[in-house]
């Protein structure tokens, strides 16, 4: 009886030793697990960490091609407007620059409208007593032989006079013609005459007096000319 509690005892104390067994290398299996388990936790944890660095270092590059292509855009856009008020202004001093010259070339021209008016005041006045002056020279042409008609032609030649020193005050002058170059300008030929004493294009003789008004004329001399 002795040896059979023995032996159960032996046996109790085998299965306490095998469960102990059992109970360390479980221990040490879990021990094992939970040590690769913190390993891998901080390794997807660094990887999570470098994924989300990653995404915010293609967002902030995003954001930056963006900003940067608005602000290529918005320097095209101001070169555009620039280039369109340079253009614009450009046409404005053109514009200004033809309005002065016009402005230049109307002040001019009235100013020698002004001049010419003044130089040629008397002219239309001339032009009309040129007939009268005509009629005096061919009265003061005739042989009178009374004394009454004597008189009368001193008087005559008294206003003709006195017409003549009013045409000159006013700029008012007779054109030579005989024995000057014809000159179209000056001289309205009628006729023609042959004289071989006298060279060619030369007046021989004058029809009617011609008259300049300062530097116009304002009536051709009507003349005779030399073949």
């Amino acid at each position: 009886m002795a040896e059979d509690k023995n032996h159960v005892k032996m046996e109790e104390r085998s299965v306490d030793e095998e469960k102990e067994v059992k109970t360390n290398l479980n221990e040490q299996q879990d021990g094992e697990k939970r040590i690769q388990e913190e390993q891998v936790e901080p390794i997807f944890a660094e990887g999570d960490k470098t994924d989300t660095s990653a995404e915010q270092q293609m967002d902030e590059n995003h954001q930056a091609e963006e900003t940067a292509e608005q602000q290529t855009d918005e320097t095209t856009e101001l070169k555009a407007k620039i280039e369109q008020l340079e253009k614009e202004l450009d046409e404005k001093d053109n514009r200004l620059i033809r309005v002065q010259a016009d402005f230049d070339n109307y002040r001019k021209r009235t100013r020698n409208e002004i001049e010419a008016i003044e130089k040629y005041r008397s002219q239309s006045l001339a032009t009309e007593l040129l007939g009268v002056v005509d009629n005096f020279e061919r009265a003061l042409q005739t042989n009178v032989t009374s004394e009454d008609a004597k008189a009368l032609l001193q008087g005559m030649e008294m206003v003709y006079k006195g017409m003549l020193e009013a045409f000159n005050k006013e700029g008012i002058e007779p054109i030579e013609s005989v024995g000057k170059v014809f000159d179209p300008h000056e001289h309205h030929a009628v006729m023609q005459g042959s004289d071989e004493q006298v060279e060619s294009n030369i007046v021989l003789e004058e029809f009617q007096k011609g008259y300049r008004l300062k530097d116009r004329v304002i009536r051709p001399a009507m003349v005779k000319v030399n073949q």
